[in-house]
């Protein structure tokens, strides 16, 4: 790290040192087991000061300026004067830090927010710190990571990703605005159980926080918006006159309540901006477990739902194309959610504690007034949305996909043949050093029917590691390559030489191609011809084990 020529790497290895030894979050509630617990903070630097070596000497000048502590940096600076090792000059030159800029790219649906917080050090070394910032989570940090460059480059990539979302806008932030809106939400973080992690997070937060240090104070945070009970009866009695409330009678008042709540009360706080995943959480997790009823009240619930976001999304003027994406989350959730209102597992408080494991667990059995047969069919629908239906789900096969399949050019127009050709050439170099053949052979069919579905998403001539990045993270998202213990996103766009989300831009490009169905948390391209071997067979061994388990 000392041979680099910019302070990014070692800064970022001793942050991850302080978050490591941050004993506070390591048990739920801050209760530490003092035998199982490893060195804190002092016993960290004493050992680098027993070690008389450049390299624990670059560690504390690294320490020195990302620790909070002012008593324990000043001793830190005195140690490293003290010493004769030649350090980088732009580790010697880290202060004084100085604020470039700061960002925030937000979305039409509110569901969260991307804050970008630009530096230069001494030497004019340039970093960027952006977290992810999650309103339906509680406004707490999602993600956060720190690249080095500055604002301008990372902007850029938001910028071009509005040019494909009209429902994504990018604009400067204030920076003592920065500072409140990531201060609370890295305190709200700091407070949830289980925590939120990454790959880079929370690893990158005293980097982070070291940043926002030296932005000014008196900022506004995030406001939610206040929706009295005045304001709540007035919107039902609204929503009801409608002709969206047709076929909802007062049957379903309480139900309507019961959603009002949660959109008040819960995520970005506003009824009228749903959104896909505010869908996933509230029939994925919130009604079956918070709201204690029978399933004959709760399975009313997506029919009224549908209602109440046509009729949310006119008020608000939102796009219909983003009122079909949030429709169609419900009819993806609405299996699953059905067969979970039908299972005998814990409701309410119980379900809470079931959750933090404590208590009694759910299960997944049905209760005795549901037909079985009806409850076990429930999961299979998803594996048949990831490869096309019921049918194609019956005669799926394993069979390897072709290793040398060629690129298909009679579908890419003239004119952009060239843009093809570079987003390609990203595409099987990647596969080539980090993936394999079959995974050339996906990226290849998915970047062939971008193309032939809408190539006009080519002819805006974004990117082209960016748009490659976003089609193997398709790719990859939708065959569970990723996960903590093998493949990571972080690695995976890195081949590309990419450090920002590509999550947008792979909706935009998946959608284009009229395939499946577009989830940040896992898309589905609705094809076999999308999948390797491997994950047809663990959609065949999943298949098997549920029609068995019916039989």
């Amino acid at each position: 790290m000392l041979g680099e020529q910019h302070p990014w790497h070692l800064l970022g290895f001793a942050s991850a040192l302080l978050e490591a030894v941050d004993a506070e979050r390591r048990a739920p509630f801050g209760a530490v087991d003092a035998e199982g617990a490893g060195p804190g903070l002092g016993e960290l630097v004493e050992s680098f000061i027993e070690v008389d070596l450049r390299e624990t000497t670059a560690l504390l000048a690294a320490l020195a300026e990302l620790v909070a502590d002012e008593v324990l940096a000043r001793r830190l600076r005195r140690e490293v004067a003290g010493r004769a090792h030649p350090l980088p000059g732009w580790l010697a030159g880290l202060a004084p830090l100085r604020i470039e800029g700061a960002a925030e790219s937000v979305h039409v649906l509110g569901d969260g927010d991307n804050v970008m917080v630009a530096v230069r050090t001494g030497t004019g070394d340039a970093l960027t710190a952006l977290l992810y910032i999650d309103h339906n989570l509680g406004t707490v940090v999602k993600d956060a990571f720190v690249v080095p460059s500055g604002l301008d480059e990372l902007r850029a990539d938001f910028v071009e990703a509005s040019e494909h979302d009209p429902d994504l806008r990018t604009v400067d932030l204030d920076h003592a605005d920065a500072r409140a809106r990531i201060d609370e939400a890295i305190g709200t973080w700091a407070i949830t159980y289980p925590p939120l992690e990454s790959d880079t997070w929370p690893a990158c937060r005293p980097l982070v926080a070291w940043i926002v240090r030296h932005l000014p104070d008196g900022g506004h945070g995030y406001e939610r918006p206040e929706w009295s009970e005045q304001d709540r009866a007035a919107l039902a009695a609204r929503f009801f006159a409608s002709a969206d409330a047709e076929g909802h009678g007062g049957e379903d008042r309480d139900l309507f309540d019961t959603l009002l709540s949660f959109a008040c009360d819960y995520g970005p706080g506003d009824p009228l901006r749903w959104s896909p995943v505010a869908v996933e959480i509230v029939l994925g997790d919130w009604l079956p477990r918070k709201v204690v009823a029978d399933a004959a009240f709760l399975s009313r619930a997506p029919a009224l739902l549908r209602s109440v976001i046509r009729f949310s999304h006119a008020e608000r003027g939102i796009r219909p194309a983003l009122t079909e994406e949030t429709l169609a989350a419900v009819d993806a959730c609405e299996p699953e959610y059905e067969h979970t209102i039908r299972s005998s597992g814990p409701q309410g408080p119980t379900a809470l504690l079931a959750a933090m494991g404590v208590g009694p667990a759910a299960t997944s059995q049905p209760t005795e007034d549901v037909d079985a047969h009806d409850t076990d069919e429930l999961p299979l629908d998803s594996l048949a949305r990831d490869v096309g239906g019921p049918d194609v789900l019956a005669d799926l096969d394993d069979a390897p996909l072709p290793h040398g399949e060629p690129f298909d050019w009679s579908v890419v127009p003239d004119d952009v043949r060239d843009h093809v050709a570079e987003v390609l050439a990203h595409l099987d170099r990647c596969c080539e050093e980090l993936l394999d053949a079959e995974a050339r052979t996906v990226c290849r069919r998915l970047l062939a029917d971008v193309v032939a579905g809408d190539a006009e998403v080519v002819r805006r001539r974004g990117r082209t590691d960016t748009a490659a990045a976003a089609i193997a993270w398709a790719v990859a998202k939708a065959n569970g390559w990723l996960r903590p213990d093998g493949l990571t996103a972080k690695e995976l766009l890195a081949c590309f030489g990419v450090s920002a989300s590509v999550s947008q831009r792979a909706k935009t490009l998946v959608q284009a191609a009229g395939i499946g169905q577009f989830s940040a948390y896992r898309p589905q391209l609705g094809s076999p011809r999308y999948l390797t071997a491997a994950r047809r067979r663990d959609i065949l061994d999943t298949r098997d084990r549920w029609q068995v388990g019916r039989a």
